[in-house]
């Protein structure tokens, strides 16, 4: 039991810090997930909506110090019943999610490791062996250091996710896993190989054969039966290839212009995924920057999923010298942490991504 603890405590522990330091890394990417098990449509929680930011920090802050508090063996009684019962919701949620087809990635990794909901349950569920050996195996559980060294190992740990988090909020995730980092050519991550896997579907045909019902399953083929056709069900049992980049539009008035702006050799994008929650206390210095921009030969643009009419008024109000363009607004706050943003592309490759606070970096 004393080693199973010993195993058990160095992999939790590990594992609950790694998970939690690349959330913290992205703790805005994490609120979008919360929001997502808060809505209507998964959780049925509107009232946390507006928290939803702070319970994401909050969160991610106390899986890494429970992973560090775990592996210094300090108060083993807390940490041991805290991992237990936050892995006992997470299993909950990951079951909940699965079962019903409600979100289709967890987030237990942020956007470094994608997991679907089934194999995030799997994951919840050998955790929560490994905190049940913790549990049971409690008293084996001893501190490495004496009460003030591990004191002060905890505050440190605490203090760090705290400025850390700070960091990323008011600049951009310091690790970027997305398909829209910097570097990355939109055209490229929107493209299926040829050899691509496609996806498979399995057909349940029904028919009325002799005064009764008969199902047939096929790949596809129309089966031959001497029958009456009833229905058919289809359901895909293989996913084909997704490419990274899979819901990109430009448009405006119906019309998709991403192919021939991507192609653009100077291009300014301003990211607002919704103008009603943007900082406009940043958007004269928008006016500026895109002003700057178009005298030097960029075209600029603005993406938001707002609609038209509210797009021009905050255009007019703060003078911008360009047009919004319609985009998904999940696409939007994918591309980009922070609402507004600028990025810098060349023929569809980002040059530059800043956050609101930074636009002051960017370089023309």
């Amino acid at each position: 039991m004393k080693y199973l603890v010993w195993i058990s405590r160095v992999f939790v522990g590990v594992l609950f810090i790694i998970s939690g330091l690349i959330k913290l890394n992205d703790p805005v990417g994490f609120s979008f997930k919360l929001e997502e098990y808060f809505s209507p449509g998964v959780l049925d929680l509107p009232f946390f909506l507006p928290m939803a930011l702070g319970i994401s920090i909050f969160v991610v802050i106390v899986e890494v110090i429970l992973g560090v508090l775990l592996l210094i063996g300090f108060k083993p009684k807390f940490t041991v019943w805290s991992l237990l019962l936050m892995i006992v919701f997470f299993t909950f949620l990951t079951f909940y999610s699965a079962y019903f087809n409600k979100v289709t990635d967890c987030g237990c990794f942020g956007d470094a490791v994608k997991l679907t909901p089934w194999e995030s349950f799997t994951k919840d569920v050998i955790l929560l062996v490994f905190i049940l050996i913790l549990f049971y195996g409690r008293k084996y559980i001893t501190p490495l250091f004496n009460t003030k060294t591990n004191w002060i190992v905890g505050g440190v740990a605490l203090l760090a996710c705290m400025l850390f988090a700070n960091h990323v909020l008011n600049h951009l995730p310091s690790v970027d896993f997305r398909p829209y980092k910097i570097g990355a050519n939109i055209q490229e991550g929107m493209t299926v190989p040829d050899d691509a896997p496609q996806p498979l579907y399995e057909y349940a045909w029904r028919f009325k054969v002799n005064g009764g019902e008969q199902t047939i399953v096929t790949n596809g083929e129309y089966p031959s039966v001497e029958g009456e056709f009833i229905d058919v069900e289809t359901t895909q049992i293989q996913a084909g290839y997704e490419p990274p980049i899979h819901d990109f539009t430009i448009e405006k008035d119906g019309q998709d212009y991403a192919a021939e702006l991507l192609e653009e050799d100077k291009l300014i994008m301003v990211v607002a995924y919704d103008l009603a929650k943007s900082n406009y206390d940043f958007f004269p210095e928008v006016a500026q920057v895109t002003n700057e921009a178009k005298k030097k030969g960029y075209t600029v643009i603005g993406m938001s999923a707002s609609s038209d009419d509210f797009a021009n008024q905050v255009e007019e109000k703060y003078k911008l010298d360009f047009d919004f363009y319609f985009t998904d607004e999940t696409t939007l706050k994918t591309i980009v942490r922070s609402n507004p943003a600028i990025l810098v592309l060349r023929k569809g490759t980002i040059q530059q991504k800043v956050h609101y606070n930074d636009f002051d970096k960017l370089t023309l």
